[in-house]
């Protein structure tokens, strides 16, 4: 058994910030799947009780959590935090999408690094994009795309209006100063620096235009694409 397994694995999930497969992990670090279920039932006895920190699990995956008895603090300390006006975050993810749709929330989070869910409920609660469409792959994972309120949010009469990128940005500042965002969200979100360099992607790339035929999906958005 490998020693400090337990520290191992709670250092390592603080890390991920998500579901971590307990199969996969056994496999990667050489470790009987046995030890590695032993340490972790002595972990969530650990954080059990009135510990912040609590562990889940759900089908092979464990994951960290906050206490539910804690929930009313963190809604109180964070709402204020998460409530301010769209991050350069959230702006690059309008941007991706804006040229890219339809997009997949997974093709988003694989040209920005990172997880995209805050960011893309964000902007569907304030209606800069919605679900167009089910892209035909494994899954049927949905596809987002920019709405009427886009367009007439930053003055276009149809997506090939569409400025360049530094233009764009320009626009979506505007709407910072205009409103707060209204989402409950406590998701996790990373602000880029200002100084961020403008991906070379969106730089003088043709828009790609698709259709769907789904005409019921956008009930799904807010069951599925979340």
């Amino acid at each position: 058994m490998i020693k400090n397994l337990k520290e191992i694995i709670k250092a390592t999930l603080f890390v991920a910030g998500e579901g971590i497969q307990v199969s996969a992990f056994a496999s990667l670090v050489d470790c009987d799947i046995k030890d590695v279920k032993k340490a972790i039932e002595e972990l969530k006895k650990d954080l059990e009780g009135e510990n912040g920190i609590h562990i889940i699990e759900y089908k092979d995956k464990i994951q960290l959590c906050s206490n539910p008895a804690y929930s009313s603090y963190i809604s109180e300390i964070l709402n204020p935090i998460r409530e301010k006006a769209l991050t350069k975050a959230a702006l690059e993810t309008l941007a991706i999408i804006a040229y890219k749709q339809p997009v997949t929330k997974l093709d988003i989070e694989e040209i920005r690094g990172v997880n995209c869910d805050y960011t893309v409920q964000l902007l569907t609660e304030h209606k800069m994009i919605e679900v167009v469409g089910r892209k035909d792959a494994v899954g049927k994972p949905l596809l987002f795309g920019t709405t009427d309120e886009f367009l007439k949010r930053f003055d276009l009469k149809d997506i090939d209006e569409l400025p360049n990128y530094e233009e764009l940005l320009e626009r979506i500042a505007l709407i910072k100063t205009e409103d707060e965002p209204k989402s409950d969200s406590l998701y996790n979100d990373f602000k880029l620096p200002d100084e961020e360099e403008i991906p070379d992607f969106l730089q003088g790339e043709d828009i790609e235009t698709f259709t769907s035929d789904d005409e019921n999906i956008k009930e799904e958005q807010h069951g599925d694409a979340i």
